[in-house]
């Protein structure tokens, strides 16, 4: 036996640590991603920054992150399918 087998419980604490960092990392894509689009629709959709939005403003940007978040899902999915496809 070699000093690198794991017992159950370390098996179990191991795949624990992977779970969590797998969330983490999802955490830090889903904050990078909400970084992003907000510079892109901040730059796109205010002309310059007062107390507090017009309509306009507010509705550019909603449309902007609607569009920014549809355009991210389309392409997640499609990348998905080419996946799916190519394990096929």
């Amino acid at each position: 036996m070699d000093g690198f087998e794991l017992n159950s419980s370390e098996k179990a604490e191991a795949s624990e640590l992977q779970r969590m960092i797998a969330v983490e990392q999802q955490k830090a894509q889903f904050q990078a991603q909400v970084h992003n689009f907000t510079d892109v629709c901040w730059d796109k959709c205010v002309d310059s920054p007062g107390s507090k939005l017009d309509s306009r403003t507010e509705t550019c940007l909603v449309s902007c992150v609607e569009r920014f978040i549809d355009t991210t899902l389309a392409i997640t999915n499609r990348f998905t399918q080419i996946v799916q496809k190519g394990a096929h």
